[in-house]
């Protein structure tokens, strides 16, 4: 049954070994979600994936998109099952603006991921597939957003993942000022932590990535100086620093555990913290069971970002108030979208009616029949028939049928005798 629906997992439901074999690069996108609507699991949909979560938003039979789900990743459906969550029309609502607010993120309104929604919408939008129902969604989404934002606390004290790796890094060094900071990938995600990075002033900030010309430009926007270099020198470049962040679209993992093995050897087994960003991982889980190596991955992030969720609770609540009464606003509008198709054709009924007496009136009088006589009879066939149907229907009613009766009462403000 086609519906509105949303499938999906994210840090809560599912580990990031789960999470990274669900996610959907932003290479694919495009061609996953007209896969998805090819497929006709779905009418309209719309893919957000990030590192905390991969959501499918579907006009379609939820059952049919898990299946295409597991059939695109290449898994089998029992081994996603456990940590999915399907959720019906409501529900779905909700959880699309809880989403876009940041009250459902890792990071207590963090604002990052009402751009990622955008994002996908955009996406979808180029694919043709999104029509009334998700168009009509995620348009309140961002206007529920930008309302709770500006209406509530919520995204005031948050403390950012950007944030975040630079507390973690001063946890293992003494001063972030005097470490050489690498940084693999130029996306947005680099980007903030690298700005966060480059307010400490470090000593030497690199960054490494698949195209030059990226790397240069994000090189440019940092506060403290910074050089550009390419991933394929990694090998060669990554004994040279003690904190690397990483976080790219690579589907397979960036940095082995033989490479950082050769690093440490060359530092004569300094420390290293290494953080990756990236789902899936760009760094081999192995890595970490080096000595001398502290490997953080999205989820080891958890316990330093809530730091201030306490002075964040209040805030919450008020936005997940106001969440309620938006859901119950979108609900009643499309519900009264449902309605529009049978309003006109009652209308429509209701014409067709109007114009067959009008035509009998009009050759009447053609015919010399005098007006008073004329508007008499027109309005008596006018009546009798905008009236056939209800009095025919309450006719063939039986007397248990009393949800009908009342209907027609509501409807026509009769008095019901009793």
């Amino acid at each position: 049954m086609q519906q509105l629906t949303a499938i999906g997992l994210n840090h809560q439901t599912a580990p990031l070994s789960i999470r990274e074999k669900i996610a959907f690069a932003a290479a694919v996108l495009p061609e996953a979600v007209r896969d998805l609507v090819d497929s006709d699991a779905a009418s309209e949909a719309v893919i957000l994936s990030t590192c905390n979560r991969t959501e499918l938003y579907c006009v379609g039979d939820g059952e049919a998109v898990i299946r295409w789900l597991a059939n695109y990743q290449g898994l089998k459906e029992e081994e996603i099952r456990p940590y999915l969550y399907t959720l019906g029309c409501s529900d779905t609502i909700r959880h699309a603006f809880r989403v876009a607010c940041g009250l459902d993120s890792m990071v207590l309104g963090e604002p990052q991921i009402l751009g990622q929604i955008k994002d996908a919408l955009r996406v979808a939008q180029e694919q043709e597939t999104v029509d009334t129902w998700l168009n009509a969604l995620f348009q309140k989404t961002f206007s529920v957003a930008k309302d709770v934002r500006s209406g509530t606390a919520v995204g005031e004290q948050s403390v950012s993942m950007a944030a975040a790796s630079v507390k973690m890094a001063e946890q293992i060094f003494p001063a972030v000022a005097d470490l050489n900071v690498l940084f693999i990938g130029a996306g947005e995600m680099i980007e903030l932590v690298a700005t966060y990075f480059a307010a400490k002033q470090p000593r030497k900030i690199t960054v490494a990535n698949r195209t030059l010309a990226r790397a240069e430009e994000l090189c440019e926007k940092l506060a403290s100086p910074a050089e550009a270099r390419l991933l394929s020198e990694l090998p060669d470049l990554l004994s040279q620093y003690d904190v690397v962040v990483s976080s790219t679209a690579s589907q397979l993992p960036i940095v082995g555990k033989g490479m950082v093995e050769r690093a440490l050897k060359q530092r004569h087994y300094l420390p290293m913290f290494m953080l990756d960003l990236a789902v899936p991982r760009d760094i081999e889980p192995q890595v970490g069971e080096l000595n001398d190596v502290y490997l953080y991955t999205v989820d080891d992030m958890m316990g330093i970002v809530q730091t201030g969720q306490e002075a964040r609770r209040q805030a919450a609540a008020e936005a997940e108030a106001m969440v309620d009464e938006k859901v119950a606003e979108f609900v009643d509008w499309q519900r009264s979208r449902q309605s529009v198709p049978l309003i006109r054709a009652l209308r429509d009924d209701g014409e067709r009616a109007r114009r067959h007496v009008l035509a009998n009136a009009m050759k009447q009088l053609a015919k010399g029949t005098p007006p008073q006589e004329v508007l008499e009879r027109l309005s008596v066939q006018l009546t009798n028939k905008l009236l056939h149907s209800p009095t025919s229907t309450l006719s063939k009613a039986s007397a248990k049928d009393s949800e009908l009766v009342d209907a027609v009462a509501k409807i026509y403000h009769l008095k019901h005798p009793e």
